[in-house]
């Protein structure tokens, strides 16, 4: 199991454009990938999970991946999560 803690700076925080493109990337991978904001821990492959985890601008989440490429699925969702939550 790998994680990172990123925090997100968007001020609109996780919408719907953001949580589907993290959804298409994690269901690229064969590893099981979460994503956890405060007590709240969503299936990174699910659209309604991942906007469920009711991400706001400030919050520190963490992603989660575990299995047979859980290196290669934390590195890709990272680099999104910055690219479209942090200002690049």
């Amino acid at each position: 199991m790998v994680s990172i803690k990123i925090q997100i700076t968007d001020p609109a925080g996780l919408h719907l454009g953001p949580a589907e493109k993290i959804c298409r990337k994690a269901l690229g991978y064969q590893s099981r990938c979460s994503l956890r904001n405060k007590e709240t821990t969503a299936n990174a492959k699910s659209v309604l999970g991942v906007l469920g985890a009711c991400v706001r601008n400030g919050d520190v989440i963490e992603i989660i991946c575990e299995g047979s490429d859980e290196q290669e699925a934390l590195a890709a969702l990272a680099d999104l999560v910055r690219q479209q939550l942090c200002g690049g």
